[in-house]
């Protein structure tokens, strides 16, 4: 019955040969005039319904703001028009249908136009980089609350969920725009509108992370000081930008242009390129600021720290800036890292000479640690937190001949080249040059015995910062204890030369009989040899708690048995020759075991008085390093 109908509908009436039959369509071609005009007039409707020109509800109203669902119909057909006007073009470009639809697609792009300003305007709290960065991870956290059933925080979770979805609809809505507009041939004022405001957003965040454009000439004027301030501010700001401002950008812009790779593209370049290159070039600028001959070795960690934010971002870098267009962002990123090594090897080869070259001859009270034994040292405990960049950074430079170090100096093999064995080797240098500097200012004491004191403080100060620092993962094991042997080595040689002499008063043969006068004879030199031992020892001092009881209690174990033990076999010889009795025991036998052994308590505090402390011994100084 259909069929008949339709035939009868289209059947066309016969006409006198001298008049010119109109136009027969077939029934597919009805059937698609049909369409093309319900598609043009369906469009129609509700895009002059948001005229701005004929409405001032349309004017001063947010279509997706006021009614969503009726703004999905409109991006649906405003698409469905697009379609239309592709087929009428080609079949009849000047026709009156195409005519309309191009004027109506006119008014529906200014429309969308002002929608996408608004969208982007209106909603810059959901659409902060910061937000949208997190916007998985608040989805993590939720997910990872609902794994505990004891959690039940009603108000964060629906706080949570509110944000996400706020966020989420701005983000569609956006890119439903952009899709249509981009199909419509209206990409170019879509772009414009989106890197306009959003390029505002990351030079406002970049400005508010204290990053400005700072010239050489300016920072060759800054104070250092003020530099130190920007490194501070630079590196919160690395941080920052990294996990949220250019990596939030970065989602937004593919999520918002994702039907076409060379938009996001030229979008993103242009809305980060000029922050991101003012954030990466300022490494350089403090590069060529800190020169060898004004900066002290203190400002090789600013250095490293920026190296290090740099070279830890890399990865993050390559993914955000991984356009072509933005390639100039890597290169820029990368020079900064060249002009930092460069820096930082300049200012490691100047520490070294500051080392060697250190011509201060401070005489440090009682044989303590030197000032430089602490400066150097804090200062290479400090580089070796940064090992694993420092790896890198002397990489492609020379290492110390290893022929310069003492053999089996530490534990790595000859044929071990790994980079954290030629690490190693440098760190080993830098503690070789130090203590060779520290064995030649023991000369400044004349005393013998106070120059071991001064070399066993002085070692155990680095062997103990070593140990306790990661200085002991790089040197090894093997390095602790061969320098702790060195430490006893030191040690045993100070107590030989500042308490042999007065265990030499005594007999060795504690058994074989002696005179009175003899034992007289050993009694005072006894006393004198130890009060003048006494008197020069007790203005010296052993920081370290642990090395000066041990040193104590290493004299006090060779000495107060034996004096013991001779004066309590041989003092009733001088009592029983004397007519004083006590009297006359107590002006030969000025000290009592027990006298000794408290003075040896007190030693190494540093707060005897005598005035002889740097008498210079009778005894040569034998060559260090022969020592036993």
């Amino acid at each position: 019955m259909r069929r008949k109908t339709m035939k009868n509908l289209c059947c066309v009436a016969k006409t006198p040969s001298n008049l010119q039959p109109p136009l027969t369509l077939t029934p597919r071609q009805s059937l698609e005039s049909a369409a093309v005009y319900g598609i043009i007039e369906s469009a129609a409707d509700i895009i002059e319904r948001w005229n701005t020109e004929t409405s001032t509800f349309a004017k001063v109203t947010s279509m997706f703001y006021e009614d969503k669902a009726e703004a999905m119909v409109f991006i649906e057909r405003v698409n469905n028009l697009q379609k239309t006007m592709d087929l009428l073009v080609t079949e009849d470009p000047n026709s009156e249908r195409l005519i309309r639809a191009h004027r109506l697609m006119e008014i529906a792009m200014k429309r969308l136009q002002k929608e996408f300003y608004q969208i982007l305007s209106m909603n810059r709290a959901y659409l902060d980089p910061e937000s949208v960065s997190t916007r998985s991870s608040l989805t993590s956290a939720r997910s990872s609350y609902s794994d505990f059933p004891e959690y039940d925080d009603n108000t964060t979770s629906d706080s949570i969920v509110e944000v996400e979805e706020a966020a989420s609809n701005v983000m569609t809505d956006l890119r439903s725009i952009a899709e249509c507009m981009i199909a419509s041939g209206y990409a170019k004022e879509c772009i414009s509108i989106y890197k306009s405001i959003r390029k505002s957003i990351i030079d406002e965040g970049v400005y508010r992370l204290d990053v400005e454009k700072t010239s050489q000439a300016k920072a060759k004027k800054m104070s250092w000081e003020e530099i130190e301030i920007k490194i501070r501010s630079w590196l919160e700001a690395v941080k920052v930008s990294m996990e949220t401002l250019f990596k939030g950008e970065k989602i937004l812009c593919d999520h918002v242009f994702e039907a076409s790779d060379a938009i996001r593209e030229s979008c993103f370049s242009a809305i980060s390129r000029d922050g991101a290159l003012l954030l990466f070039g300022f490494p350089e600028i403090v590069s060529a600021k800190i020169t060898k001959k004004s900066s002290p070795p203190e400002k090789t960690f600013r250095l490293l720290d920026m190296y290090s934010s740099i070279a830890g971002n890399w990865r993050a870098i390559e993914s955000i800036f991984s356009f072509e267009s933005t390639s100039v962002v890597r290169s820029q990123a990368l020079k900064s890292l060249i002009s930092l090594s460069q820096s930082i090897q300049s200012q490691l080869k100047d520490f070294e000479s500051r080392i060697q070259k250190d011509s201060t001859k401070v005489v440090v009270h009682g044989g303590g640690v030197n000032p430089l034994t602490i400066s150097a040292v804090n200062h290479i405990t400090l580089l070796a937190d940064y090992s694993n960049v420092l790896v890198d950074i002397l990489a492609g430079s020379p290492p110390p001949d290893r022929s310069l170090l003492p053999e089996s100096y530490f534990n790595v093999s000859d044929s071990d080249d790994s980079p954290s064995s030629e690490l190693a080797i440098r760190f080993a240098w830098l503690i070789l040059v130090l203590l060779c500097k520290i064995d030649r200012k023991a000369n400044h004491y004349k005393d013998c015995s106070v120059q071991y004191l001064f070399l066993t403080n002085n070692l155990q100060h680095v062997v103990s910062r070593a140990r306790y620092s990661n200085l002991k993962q790089l040197l090894g094991e093997d390095w602790v204890t061969r320098h702790v042997g060195k430490i006893k080595q030191f040690s045993d040689s100070y107590k030989r030369l500042a308490w042999g002499p007065v265990l030499a008063t005594l007999p060795e043969n504690r058994t074989v009989e002696m005179s009175v006068e003899e034992v007289k004879e050993r009694f005072e030199k006894f006393s004198e040899s130890f009060e003048r031992a006494y008197g020069k020892q007790s203005v010296c001092v052993v920081p370290d708690t642990e090395l000066r009881d041990e040193i104590k209690l290493s004299i006090a174990r060779k000495l107060v048995p034996i004096y013991r033990e001779f004066y309590n076999t041989r003092r009733s010889h001088v009592i029983v020759a004397g007519a004083g009795g006590v009297r006359n025991l107590s002006s030969v036998v000025r000290f009592t075991p027990e006298d000794v052994e408290n003075h040896l308590s007190e030693l190494f505090s540093g707060e005897g008085t005598s005035g002889s402390s740097y008498v210079s011994s009778p005894l040569s100084c034998l060559s260090r390093q022969s020592t036993p």
